[in-house]
């Protein structure tokens, strides 16, 4: 299972609205063959593996880390191909998170006569796709607040310095995190002062998610680059409307994961409405002081009522410092 999970891993990110899963066949203790999937509308991990295969797997075990699909969306059920092919046994990390089809794979499998195990590594075999874990069953896109600041939480040097706060190493950082969301999200006040491109450089094989933003009245500069580059069809505009349902239209969308960059009137609101799913912050080594922190909002009344990160991850990149983990 955990060769399948590496299998996976390749497929993070590149997969929406499907999941990244991976896949290995074993039979006399060896694995003969690695799958996983690469992309909406492509085999998936399963049929991946079954196409390295030289020779039958008739006996063979199948090691997937989510359940096998039992309906037809784009391909065919990965179940149908699983029995006609001969495993004697399959072995499953999660199950799948979509209430209509849960257990409904494991089933069929076991009723066509194949030993069926699952809940192998099961929390990290769930852990590899939290945007479609949380978007299947909601609806709502899964969302990370990131923003790079200062030390005293600022989010921009004064005026005439230059926008850049943390070092470039972060900000190639940033271009991964970008490289895996299905969305980009700031405010009319950020596309303003900033002018921002919102494209993933540096990524190989990335593709550009969409770029959204949200303004009070509309009124929005026609010649920013969102408007005006070559990805200008990948650009959504959400006027007067509150965060929660633009999350909820950009769901309806197939968009399941969104990444806020800001400014403050947009991660304070993400924060004041309990929206936010994960955080990334790059912390530079400066104080800069001034009225606009890193999230505005109304902030929590109380400690006790404020948002906990669960297990937070520290790493040092140059002198900047990341912080990530899941709201709790």
């Amino acid at each position: 299972m955990r060769a399948a999970l590496r299998e996976a891993a390749k497929g993070a990110g590149r997969t929406s609205p499907n999941p990244a899963v991976g896949a290995v066949i074993v039979a006399g203790g060896r694995i003969l063959a690695r799958g996983h999937h690469r992309r909406a509308g492509l085999p998936h991990a399963e049929i991946e593996a079954l196409a390295e295969m030289k020779r039958s797997v008739r006996g063979a075990t199948l090691y997937v880390t989510l359940e096998p699909c039992s309906t037809t969306g784009r391909t065919p059920p990965c179940v149908d191909a699983i029995v006609e092919a001969g495993f004697a046994r399959v072995v499953v990390g999660a199950v799948d998170p979509n209430p209509a089809h849960a257990g409904r794979g494991l089933r069929l499998l076991r009723e066509a006569g194949v030993r069926v195990d699952s809940g192998v590594l099961g929390a990290e075999c769930r852990a590899l796709n939290p945007a479609f874990n949380k978007w299947i069953v909601t609806g709502m896109p899964y969302v990370i607040a990131k923003a790079g600041m200062s030390l005293d939480g600022r989010l921009s040097r004064p005026p005439g310095e230059g926008r850049w706060i943390t070092s470039r190493a972060s900000r190639e950082r940033v271009h991964a995190l970008r490289a895996g969301v299905d969305a980009i999200l700031i405010g009319g006040g950020t596309l303003r002062a900033d002018n921002p491109r919102l494209t993933v450089r540096g990524i190989s094989g990335a593709g550009q998610p969409w770029r959204v933003v949200t303004s009070r009245g509309g009124r929005l500069p026609r010649g920013a680059h969102l408007f005006t580059d070559k990805w200008k069809d990948r650009t959504l505009v959400y006027a007067g409307k509150p965060l929660r349902a633009i999350l909820r239209d950009l769901g309806r969308k197939g968009i399941t994961s969104v990444l806020i960059e800001g400014g403050m009137r947009v991660l304070g609101e993400a924060f004041d409405r309990r929206l936010v799913d994960a955080v990334h912050f790059f912390v530079a080594p400066l104080f800069l002081g001034g009225p606009k922190s890193a999230a505005g909002g109304r902030g929590a009344g109380s400690t006790a009522e404020s948002l906990q990160i669960a297990d937070p991850h520290y790493e040092r990149i140059g002198d900047d410092l990341h912080l990530w983990g899941e709201v709790q």
